[in-house]
């Protein structure tokens, strides 16, 4: 396949390595510092966009991929407000576009763990559940799309909660779902849920020890999107 890449940080880099590996040619390579060399890409020529840039450049890189018929392979987080956009325009253009807050194998599967345990929990009144992430110190967003899709996960089963709300270090009513972000190096990514009682504490983790996890599951889903359509996720992928 001919791969375009919208974003050419260590994620991006990572993504590259491993397609080329799997015998994938990489068109172009794009960043903050080259972004005006897209208008002068054939679109003919690219066979999937997979994006992992920043917050501020992910709407525009999509936009543009899905506005070509080019199918979009999405991981930045922290623009989601305007993913009802980005949606609208794939079914415009009847294209593909392809969401994951992560994706890890092993991270969506916890996803689904996650929610079991929520909906074991929800009649439980003596816990109250709480959020932990841990990420490096150039993560942009807080709290991180993982965990923001734990909580959605959490928020469903249990109707207690109204919605989440990232903490930082204040005290969070019981009726919201509290989220602690935390950035240190080297950390690549950890999340934790926890339901906490005066007897005892039930926790749930999930620690990456490297972002290859990350990029062999963008570049497999990039594999499987091709000639498909419509607005996707891992769920469509993993056939949860």
């Amino acid at each position: 396949m001919n791969i375009l890449l919208l974003g050419y940080g260590k994620m991006g880099k990572i993504i590259g390595e491993i397609a080329e590996s799997r015998g994938h040619h990489i068109t172009a390579k794009i960043n903050i510092d080259n972004r005006e060399e897209l208008d002068e890409l054939d679109a003919n020529n690219i066979d999937v966009a997979i994006e992992f840039s920043q917050p501020d450049a992910a709407f525009e890189n999509i936009s543009w991929a899905i506005s070509r018929g080019i199918p979009v392979v999405a991981g930045t987080t922290g623009w989601l407000e305007k993913k009802p956009f980005i949606e609208t325009l794939t079914m415009e253009k009847d294209a593909a576009f392809f969401y994951a807050s992560n994706f890890s194998i092993g991270v969506n599967i916890f996803f689904k763990v996650n929610r079991f345990l929520a909906s074991l929990m929800k009649e439980q009144g003596a816990y109250q559940v709480s959020l932990e992430e841990i990420h490096h110190t150039e993560k942009k967003d807080a709290p991180s799309g993982t965990a923001i899709t734990l909580a959605e996960g959490i928020l469903q089963e249990i109707s207690k909660l109204k919605e989440w709300k990232l903490s930082e270090g204040m005290s969070i009513p019981e009726q919201f779902l509290p989220i602690t972000s935390k950035r240190i190096d080297p950390a690549p990514g950890t999340h934790i849920v926890r339901y906490s009682s005066e007897i005892d504490d039930i926790e749930l983790s999930h620690t990456a020890h490297s972002r290859k996890g990350f990029a062999v599951g963008a570049v497999l889903v990039a594999e499987w999107i091709k000639n498909k359509k419509g607005v996707l996720s891992m769920d469509d992928f993993l056939s949860f």
